[in-house]
C-alpha cells in the first residue's frame, strides 16, 4: 500500500460543513472534495470558502464554484496543476504518492461504490476523486470523494484506473490534477482570518452587477415547462446545477461569514444571518419544484424568487466593500 494519508475510510471523520444535519450536506464533488482533503491534512477549510459570495446565475445554471488555486495557494501553501498521463495511470499515483503529492483524478461514478443509489453502476458521470492511498497488487484505492473517504477494490479499481481492457481510442484519458506542498510558504494558522478577509474582498469585487435571482427566476419560469415534461431525471438534472448549487453555496457562505466573524466584524455576522435564510429558501424552493415535477401541478414561483432576491441583495450589501 503506496499511501500519501493514512487513514481508514471505517474511522475517519468527515469534517462539519459534511454533517448530516446541515441542509446541503455535499455542495459538488469538487469543492466537497478539498474540504475533505483539507481536513485530512489537518488545515481548516472554512478558511478558503470566499469564493462562494460571488456565484453567479450563468443563464442556464448557476456557478459551479470551486476553490480558486490562488485561495489554495495564499492559505495552505498547496499548489495545484494539470497532470499529464502517459503512462498507466496506477504508475503516476504511486510515483506522486511516493514524492508526497496528492493526485486529484476524474473519475466515472459508475465506478465510485459510495455512489451507490444514485450513479454507481447506473449511470456514467465525470467526478473528481483524490488518491489517499493505492495497493496496486491487491488492486485497492482509498479515495477522497463528495462528503467522507471510501474505498474501491477489484472490477472498479481497474475500470476507474482504466485497466484490463481495451479503452475505445477516441475516449480521452481523465483529467488529472497534482497538487503539491514542499514550495510555497503558508500562514500560520492564526493568521488565517487575516488572508481570509482579503479573499473575501477579491470576491466583493466580483460580485455580480445585477441580481442574479432575478436572472434565474426568468429563465425558470421558462424551464418549468419542460420540467413537468420531462420526468425524475430531467428535474434532478435540472435541480443540481440551480436551486441545489446556489442553496449549497449559500450554505457554505454563512458557515464562512460565521467562522471569520469576530467584535470588530459585525456586517459578517448579520450576512450569516442572510446567507443561512438563503440556504433554507433555496431548499425550500427546491421541495416545491420537486413536487410541481412529480405531480405535474402548476408552480407560481415567483413568491420565492422575491424572496431569495431580497435576501441576496442583503447578504452581499452588508458586506460591501467602502
Amino acid at each position: 500500500m503506496t499511501a500519501l494519508l493514512a487513514l481508514a475510510p471505517s474511522t475517519y471523520a468527515p469534517h462539519a460543513l459534511h454533517a448530516p444535519d446541515r441542509l446541503f450536506p455535499e455542495t459538488n464533488c469538487y469543492t466537497d472534495l478539498w474540504i475533505e482533503l483539507l481536513h485530512a491534512r489537518g488545515e481548516e477549510p472554512l478558511a478558503m470558502l470566499a469564493f462562494t459570495l460571488s456565484i453567479d446565475f450563468e443563464g442556464d445554471q448557476w456557478t459551479f464554484f470551486k476553490p480558486p488555486p490562488e485561495a489554495l495557494e495564499r492559505l495552505y501553501g498547496l499548489e495545484v496543476q494539470e497532470f499529464v498521463v502517459y503512462r498507466p495511470l496506477p504508475d503516476h499515483l504511486v510515483r506522486q504518492s511516493e514524492l508526497g503529492r496528492t493526485v486529484i483524478v476524474e473519475a466515472d461514478a459508475y465506478y465510485l461504490p459510495d455512489t451507490k443509489g444514485r450513479s454507481y453502476r447506473e449511470q456514467h458521470e465525470k467526478s473528481s476523486i483524490a488518491v489517499a492511498s493505492i495497493d496496486v497488487d491487491a488492486e485497492q484505492l482509498v479515495y477522497f470523494h463528495n462528503g467522507g473517504l471510501f474505498e474501491l477494490s477489484g472490477d472498479d479499481f481497474r475500470n476507474v484506473l482504466r485497466l484490463g481492457r481495451p479503452f475505445s481510442p477516441d475516449v480521452l484519458a481523465p483529467y488529472i490534477e497534482l497538487v503539491r506542498s514542499d514550495r510555497l510558504p503558508r500562514p500560520e494558522r492564526e493568521e488565517l482570518r487575516t488572508v481570509a478577509r482579503e479573499l473575501l474582498t477579491r470576491e466583493l469585487a466580483r460580485r455580480p452587477s445585477g441580481n442574479p435571482v432575478r436572472r434565474f427566476g426568468d429563465q425558470l419560469s421558462e424551464e418549468l415547462i419542460r420540467l413537468g415534461e420531462g420526468g425524475a431525471s430531467a428535474f434532478h438534472e435540472y435541480a443540481f446545477v440551480t436551486v441545489r448549487q446556489c442553496g449549497a453555496a449559500w450554505e457554505l457562505a454563512q458557515s464562512f461569514a460565521v467562522w471569520l466573524a469576530d467584535d470588530q466584524h459585525g456586517a459578517l455576522e448579520e450576512s450569516a444571518v442572510h446567507f443561512g435564510a438563503l440556504a433554507a429558501a433555496s431548499k425550500t424552493l427546491l421541495f416545491k419544484l420537486a413536487r410541481a415535477a412529480a405531480t405535474g401541478r402548476p408552480l407560481d414561483a415567483e413568491p420565492a424568487i422575491d424572496e431569495l432576491s431580497s435576501l441576496w441583495e442583503r447578504a452581499l450589501d452588508v458586506l460591501e466593500v467602502p
